[in-house]
């Protein structure tokens, strides 16, 4: 009875021991960290001046106040790109596994196209792809 509970003993010290060695390297990875954050604040040399601080925008100055209502065209069209480009990616495989699909894999490859092309025509319907 008394091996068996060194042996419990032993088990459950390594056991403590890995983690300690795990927290060990997390705290010198922590102070590491500040230390170079610290070094870096310390030693960096600061100008402000005019240009600096002002607003920049492609090198120009602001032509208008930033706080001017921005078209949500752009970000429709991007998200729908995006969208669409990524679906895109998928007939690759689709397109080189063609012969090995079963037709189980074929009904979900149409299913796929179908969904796409329902997507695109509500997109257009809708008016998302107008640029006026």
């Amino acid at each position: 009875m008394n091996v068996n509970k060194h042996q419990i003993l032993i088990n459950m010290l390594l056991f403590y021991n890995k983690f300690l060695i795990i927290g060990f390297y997390l705290i010198l990875v922590l102070v590491i960290a500040l230390v170079i954050l610290i070094l870096a604040y310390v030693t960096s040399v600061s100008s402000p001046d005019i240009e600096k601080l002002s607003t920049y925008e492609c090198g120009f100055d602001p032509y208008e106040d930033t706080r001017n209502n921005f078209d949500v065209k752009f970000y429709l069209v991007a998200i729908i790109f995006l969208i669409f480009d990524l679906e895109t990616v998928f007939f690759l495989p689709f397109s080189i596994s063609l012969s090995f699909l079963n037709s189980d894999c074929l009904l979900a490859v149409i299913d796929f196209i179908f969904e796409l092309v329902v997507g695109f025509v509500y997109a257009w319907k809708v008016g998302a792809l107008d640029w006026e």
